[in-house]
Formats: structure tokens, sequence, C-alpha cells
């Protein structure tokens, strides 16, 4: 039989093929486990039309088939078969499909799916094998064919005699490299993984005879070997059963066996979407972070399905950054397709669902702040984080997806509070969302800026993560409300600010040598009436905060930024007096005593001291 050269475009991809464009060999078995079940769906569209056909349900399965010795895989199936033309159009040229046809001309007829475009995954077996024989006879031909190939020179089809009516694909396996190991396809544990994990949820049974061992009649020690069909696909897959046929037990068992956590989940939700894009969903959340999910290395996404056949493991795409946590999977049929079916067109149906899917996710979160109050806030503790994240990302593109569901310690309430909690009780003569920063809730509680905020009956919102400050400035405000630091130079106080600037006047000369003596450190000294029982504090002035100073200052290439610090001196205080009879007498001693308080305030900030030994000799100095 003389060797038909493939059409170009073909032999072109084949070359690719061979040469393998794809990144993962092993999805070769998916695509002809896909095809066989397209092949199948069509038998079963013609028992539909067709009088003069007909099938019972168990003459449906696809078969996996190993032998080592020959070194070959066979995949069959008793679906519709192919002509010697079909054979033709389908293998010897990608433009026309056999499955995309078919789809156009039935994809009205009710309950008839079609995966994927025959002839196109087809060819990702070149990437394992050396040869493939298809041995085929069409439910409309009393005539079988061979179609036989080595590669891109071309292939042959030939008569053959062929009872069945359906398809076998025998591949030939290339021999090992050092680079990869083909003879694993032959093992059955790895034949058994691969459809475990992308063919899983085919609708049809995928058999396979396996060997097995039993006690030989009449003995207790001595066993024989023997061959049992089994079927390897569960064929119905859970997010296609309607929520009342299953249970919590059942979800949390689905979350643990596709390895989604080693804990049960926290919240699932599980949807089935009707529209512009058709898809099913399970969405998980987690109750504790992932062990790498705060580093560089964790990778998220959801698994993404067309029809029950995996296409992607983890689609970036489904999932905003910051609701990065969530596992599951989405499965649709509407999505667009690449030759590889690993990676997705960039459709109008997926950026659809991927909306659809954050504003669920959202909408679930919502609900259980409302509803679900202690499991949200445990929720809160392992990703709140990643919410305010979001917040300040993207030049705070999402905060107003987020806004509502972040949530601070509160200064009154003793707990975590939302936003809108805060402003329901804000009293009316308050103007701002106070906030204050600092390494823990304890330290922040001490620091001498809450004070005239507390004794005013204001809530301070406690920050306590490197993150904070950085969102809150990204948000600006919450419903018309500002957000304003109790280390702020201007905290709306109006009496105490015009009584604060008169204090100043009346001693500038006394705080000029102090900032003179400060000369770098500080912008300004000033007289405060936010301290009550501690004589000194530092506030800020300026878009960078002491805390951000903090942060930034931790991280690589920090250019050394400085916030705009303003010590403060409580002139209520009897360090003051202090101060001032140094002034008069030994100003000397009144620079000694203004590094002294402007370290004590860095202390209290939890900024490192710039000269601890010459700190150390100060305070000698002064104990002398």
């Amino acid at each position: 039989m003389a060797l038909k050269e493939f059409q170009a475009e073909s032999k072109r991809l084949l070359d690719l093929m061979i040469n393998s464009i794809y990144t993962n060999k092993e999805i070769f078995l998916r695509e002809l486990i896909s095809n066989a079940s397209d092949a199948i769906d069509k038998s079963y569209y013609r028992s539909l039309v067709d009088e003069n056909v007909s099938f019972n349900k168990d003459d449906f399965y696809i078969r996996i088939t190993a032998n080592q010795e020959d070194r070959t895989v066979t995949i069959t199936d008793t679906g519709i078969g192919m002509t010697k033309e079909e054979l033709e159009n389908n293998l010897g040229t990608i433009a026309k499909s056999g499955s995309f046809a078919f789809k156009n001309e039935s994809e009205a007829k009710e309950g008839v799916d079609i995966i994927g475009q025959f002839g196109v995954g087809f060819y990702s077996a070149f990437m394992v094998s050396d040869e493939i024989v298809v041995k085929s006879r069409s439910i409309d031909s009393a005539q079988g064919y061979k179609w036989q190939s080595k590669g891109a020179e071309g292939y042959e089809i030939e008569e053959l005699d062929k009872q069945e009516i359906g398809t076998e694909i025998i591949l030939k396996l290339k021999a090992d490299t050092e680079d990869e190991k083909y003879s694993d396809y032959l093992e059955e544990y790895k034949l058994r993984s691969l459809i475990k994990k992308y063919s899983d949820f085919i609708k049809y049974p995928i058999k396979m005879l396996v060997k097995k061992s039993k006690l030989k009649e009449g003995s207790d020690k001595e066993y024989e070997d023997y061959f049992e069909d089994e079927t390897l696909n569960s064929m119905v897959p859970i997010w296609r059963k309607n929520k009342n046929e299953l249970t919590q037990e059942d979800y949390d068992r689905f979350y643990m066996d596709k390895h989604f956590g080693f804990d049960k989940p926290l919240k699932t939700i599980h949807a089935s979407v009707e529209g512009l894009a058709s898809y099913n969903t399970i969405l998980f959340i987690p109750a504790k972070p992932a062990y790498d999910f705060y580093t560089k290395e964790f990778q998220k996404g959801l698994e993404l399905y067309s029809n029950g056949v995996l296409i992607m493991e983890k689609c970036a795409d489904l999932l905003p950054d910051y609701f990065s946590f969530v596992q599951g999977l989405v499965d649709s049929a509407d999505l667009s397709l690449n030759i590889s079916r690993e990676m997705l067109q960039q459709d109008r149906q997926l950026k659809f669902i991927a909306k659809r899917i954050k504003d669920k996710i959202k909408s679930e979160l919502l609900s259980m702040l409302k509803d679900e109050r202690d499991k949200y806030e445990e929720f809160y503790k392992s990703f709140g984080r990643q919410l305010k994240y979001g917040v300040y990302s993207d030049f705070g593109m999402n905060k107003e997806d987020l806004q509502d569901l972040i949530m601070f310690y509160s200064s009154t309430e003793k707990k975590l509070v939302s936003l809108d909690e805060y402003v329901s009780r804000m009293k009316e003569d308050q103007k701002y969302i106070y906030y204050a920063s600092g390494e823990s809730v304890e330290r922040i509680d001490r620091l001498p800026q809450t004070e005239v905020v507390k004794d005013k009956g204001f809530e301070i919102l406690y920050f306590t993560d490197d993150v904070d400050e950085f969102a809150i400035r990204m948000l600006m405000k919450y419903k018309e409300k500002e957000f304003k630091s109790v280390s702020s130079g201007d905290l709306g106080f109006e009496a105490d600010e015009k009584e604060s600037q008169k204090e100043t006047e009346e001693n500038k000369d006394v705080f000029a040598f102090m900032k003179e003596a400060l000369a770098g450190k500080v912008k300004d000294v000033r007289a405060s009436k936010r301290l009550k029982s501690h004589p000194v504090c530092i506030s800020n002035e300026g878009e960078v905060s002491v805390e951000m100073e903090k942060v930034l200052n931790m991280m690589p290439d920090n250019n050394n930024v400085k916030a705009d610090k303003i010590l403060e001196i409580n002139t209520s205080h009897e360090v003051f007096n202090s101060i001032k009879q140094a002034y008069a007498e030994d100003k000397d001693r009144l620079k000694l005593l203004s590094n002294l308080l402007y370290n004590q305030a860095l202390l209290i900030e939890g900024l490192t001291i710039e000269d601890p030994v010459q700190f150390a000799n100060d305070v000698c100095s002064l104990i002398k």
C-alpha cells in the first residue's frame, strides 16, 4: 500500500508533536480517552434518531490494555467507528474534525455532549509513540479499516476484517531515554493514576484487566494470579449532582480525596450556573492556609474541567489574587480551548465565569460575617492579611470589593470589628475613623498617642499587620468617613489644637533649641495636648507614618525612607519643668535631655535607637 502524505497543516503540527511542544506528555491518554468518549456519544446519538440502531447501556465502554512485551498501549472504544473516508478526514487533516462537525449537526439535541476535536488530540499520541495503528469499523459499514503511521512522513490505510463496531488505537511506545521513561506508561499504577487524574468523570466506564491474587483451592499458603475486569473511573462527578443529594460529609471526603487540604473545609460553595457561560463549580474555603501559602512557591488556581475532562490543574485566571486561598474546581463546556487543552484562550466566557466566581465568594464571605461570626473570625485570622493585600494592590482597584470584608481589633469592643460596625456606632461629634499602628494589640494599647482619643470616648482600630496602614491609605475613606492615625499631627480636635499651638508659641525658644539639638532627626518640636500621663511621644506629618517607615526599611532596596517626625512634649508633665530649667541654667543638659526624650519616644514606637552606646552614656550622665 502506498504511503500517503499528511496535509500540510497536519504535518506541521505532527512535527511539533514529535518534537514535543507539550510540556506534559502524559496528557496523551486524556486526549485519546476523550476522543473515545466522543465516539460513544455519537453512537448514543444515533440510537436516539435512528430506529434501526439500538444499544444496550452495557455496550458502551472504553478499555485500556498494556502489553509490556510488545511495549504497546491500546485504547479500545465501542463507539460509532470510522469509515475509510472518515479515517482520511479525521486523522489526515486538522481542518476537518469529526467531533467538531458532529457537534455542529447535533448541538441542539438534548443530552449529547462532544468533548474536544478528534484529530487534534489524537496527534498528541506521537509524543510517546514511534508508531500508531488505528483499527476501526463504522456503524455504517460492514468493512473495517486499518490506519497506520510512523510519524510525519505519512500514513497508510488498508482494509481489515473487524467484527466489532468501534475503534482500537495501538501505540507502540518510544524507547526510554535519560530524560523520559516511556515504559512507565505500561505500568498498571501509572495508567490508573492518569485515568483518575484526568478522566475520572468521563461518563462511560474505563475498564482494564487487573492482575489479582487469591489462595489456591485447598491451600492456605499458595496463591495463584488471575485477571479481573475493573472500572477505573467514578463516572459521575460530585459537582453535577443536586445539592440535596449530598451531605457535608460527601463534600469533606471529596475535599480530602482531591488533596485540597488536610483539615475539613471551613465553608463549601456548590453552584450550578446557566447563562452566557454555563458551568458547575464546587469551591472550598480552607480552615487553615497551606504551608506555603505566603511564599512565592504557592500556586493559586482552580481545577478546570470541560465536560468532566481535566483541562488545567491550576487555572489562575479563575481567581483574583486576594481570593487565592480558595480551592476547588469549575466544569464548563462553553470554554474555547487551544490544541493542547492545557492553556485557555482569553475568551469572554472565561472572564465571565471568573467574575461570577469572584462575586459568589464575596457573597458567601459576607453571609458568613453576618450569620456565622465565629466561623468568619476563624477564617479572617488565617486569610485576613490576604484580603488587606488585595485592598492595597493594583493601586486600590479592588478596594470596593473588599472593604466590607476586612476587620481590625477594636479598642472598645476588645475584638475584631468590621468597618461597617465601627462607622455605625461613631459618636455624633466624631469626624474620623481613628486607628493606631504597632507590633501587637498590647503594645498599641499602651501607646501615649491613644490617650486623648480614648478620653474623648472614640473607638480606635488597632493595626498589627505590616500591610494595614498601606491598605487604609489606599482606601482613604469608608462611607464618607476619612481615616486618621492617632499619631497624626492633626487629630481634628480644634480646641486642643488651638491650646497646643498657644503652648508651642509661648515656649518657642525652648522648642527651637531642642529641634536644633536633634538636627536631622525630627522635623519639629511642639507642645502636645494628646499626652496625658506620658512626657513625650512622636507624631508625624506627610504621607509616610512612623509605622510605615519601619515596614519600608525592612524591605530590600529600602532607600532609607524616613517619616517626618514631630517630637511632642507634654507641657503639663513635671519633666517639662526640668526642660525649662535646663534651658535657663544649663543648655548642655538640655541637649542631653532632648536626646534622651527622643530615644525614649523611639523605644515606645518600637523603633531602633540609632546609637545605643550613646543612649547608655546619656542615661549614666543623667544619673550622675
